[in-house]
């Protein structure tokens, strides 16, 4: 995943009236199909027959691992177009879905915005190619996430960020910081480490959507339950509360730095030990190496702080999946490219290239699990993060318009990181807002 793509907890502001109103006759979203009649037979029949697919994806992993498609079935032309990152993505793919022109064949996904083109039609249902069968090869934080009331798949994961602690050993030590095992002892650190030296800080938080969500997943919170174009919104629920009982202290307390991630800034702070630890996706490793280069040989992963002493619980931050647009006309062609690129050979060759894998082959592998990082001082660090993957709490659900309620954290949840309220009152502000805001475009939201 580049850097550029990673701060996309902000989301994007894009109008769903289409999206609620397409809803309008079907008991499932995305019910309606063009798949119907379509089999495993037909998708190996497409691929020997050949033909031309337009792929929208932003993750660097994809273009060489479809060259090595085209070169296994050489009548097959992919073409894969970066059409943005995230926002940027979602908004050109609304704006062709409403122009009835120019819709890529297959199109990635994060997570949190699948919800919303499910709902709309615009992601097709893939089971009638037999992709049901596939759950045991994915995570089940992954394969949930590509599920829609717990009948449809509307895409297959090609990545996952189950979260895990990253932390600077050389500042931890100086400072005779243990590695905090809960998040009250995280909190107790984070004091620690700030009296002993004003300019350093346990961590970064500017205040993102995705942070938050994720923390209060991990605590067993479920504040969206979904039914269709059915939704109940309550950040007020126990998850949330243990979220805010700890991040509110120390924000009170001021000892969350308030760089803003991905900017120079935060990664000079990663790089000289002013930003002492971050609880993050697996897909770090990376970013760590290229932009805190500085760093190396300083850096650890250890599992997540748990919101009670002795539990093992994690959640996703960050992930995506490839899905096929209901407007292809290419369907069987364009399933048998998601097959080989997240289960077949593609998924170990991602892999190979730096893409944390969502598949339960590639992360339990004793190659992946072995693997030794520089970076991190020669650490297993996927020995840590594959446990991570198997401990991230099952039932999560995101919004139909999670999309557009990240866009309006900032103006909601963020004021607290400015001093201006609370948690406790911005995530009630980000609950009414979010509630209206479903109303407006058709949803029954309560």
């Amino acid at each position: 995943m580049s850097i550029t793509r990673r701060r996309a907890l902000l989301g994007a502001a894009l109008s769903i009236t289409l999206l609620a109103a397409g809803c309008g006759g079907s008991d499932e979203p995305g019910a309606a199909t063009a798949t119907a009649g379509a089999s495993e037979a037909d998708v190996k029949a497409a691929l020997e027959a050949g033909g031309e697919l337009t792929v929208w994806a932003w993750d660097s992993t994809i273009e060489p691992v479809a060259a090595e498609f085209m070169k296994k079935y050489p009548g097959v032309k992919v073409k894969v177009v970066n059409a943005g990152t995230n926002k940027d993505e979602y908004l050109a793919l609304q704006n062709a879905v409403q122009a009835g022109s120019g819709v890529p064949d297959v199109v990635q996904l994060e997570y949190y915005a699948l919800p919303q083109f499910v709902l709309s039609k615009t992601a097709a249902d893939l089971t009638a190619f037999g992709a049901g069968s596939l759950e045991s090869a994915f995570t089940p934080g992954t394969w949930n996430a590509v599920r829609s009331g717990g009948k449809g798949v509307y895409g297959l994961p090609i990545d996952s960020g189950p979260m895990a602690l990253f932390y600077n050993k050389e500042v931890f030590d100086k400072h005779g910081i243990a590695i905090p095992k809960t998040w009250e002892e995280y909190a107790a650190a984070a004091e620690k480490l700030h009296q002993a030296d004003p300019k350093a800080y346990i961590t970064a938080d500017a205040g993102e959507a995705g942070f938050t969500t994720s923390l209060i997943w991990q605590a067993g919170g479920k504040p969206y339950t979904v039914n269709g174009t059915d939704v109940t919104v309550n950040l007020a629920d126990a998850g949330s509360q243990r979220f805010t009982g700890v991040w509110q202290g120390m924000l009170d307390k001021k000892l969350l730095s308030p760089v803003v991630s991905w900017t120079d800034e935060w990664f000079k702070g990663l790089s000289d030990g002013t930003i002492a630890s971050l609880v993050i996706g697996a897909w770090m490793p990376s970013n760590l190496e290229s932009g805190a280069a500085a760093a190396k040989g300083k850096w650890r992963v250890a599992p997540m702080p748990q919101w009670e002493s002795g539990g093992k619980a994690a959640a996703e931050n960050g992930g995506s999946s490839l899905a096929i647009t209901e407007a292809g006309t290419k369907k069987a062609l364009a399933y048998g490219f998601l097959k080989y690129i997240a289960v077949d050979e593609g998924a170990q060759s991602r892999v190979d290239k730096g893409a944390f894998p969502a598949t339960t082959k590639e992360l339990n592998a004793a190659a992946f699990k072995g693997k030794e990082f520089p970076y991190f001082g020669g650490q297993k660090v996927n020995e840590v993060l594959a446990e991570s993957a198997a401990q991230v709490v099952p039932g999560w659900n995101y919004l139909p318009f999670q999309v557009y309620a990240n866009s309006i954290y900032g103006d909601t949840v963020g004021k607290a990181y400015l001093g201006q309220g609370n948690l406790t009152d911005g995530l009630k502000a980000w609950q009414d807002a979010s509630v209206k805001y479903g109303q407006e475009q058709g949803f029954t939201v309560k």
